[in-house]
């Protein structure tokens, strides 16, 4: 049985334990919950429950998926709503 390797570039690693993460929104799931990945390292951190970033897995990606459709389709159901309450 072979094991096999995965060759990872050491250089991202390096600046991100040297100068921290550069943290991008790469997501935004609702007005509060987000989901953020370093530029270097590609590292994923999303909003928990309290606020406080911690790693996104794939759980979390799970929770993300099912809070933003749930999220959208209230959205969607409160302009039109809107929209019908505005014509009368």
């Amino acid at each position: 049985m072979k094991k096999t390797t995965i060759k990872r570039n050491l250089f991202p690693s390096i600046y991100c334990s040297l100068f921290g993460h550069d943290y991008e929104i790469s997501k935004k799931v609702t007005h509060h919950v987000k989901e953020y990945t370093c530029s270097y390292c590609k590292k994923e951190l999303t909003t928990n429950s309290n606020g406080h970033l911690i790693e996104l897995t794939p759980k979390f990606k799970e929770i993300n998926d099912i809070l933003e459709r749930m999220y959208t389709s209230r959205m969607q159901r409160s302009k039109r709503k809107t929209f019908v309450s505005s014509i009368y």
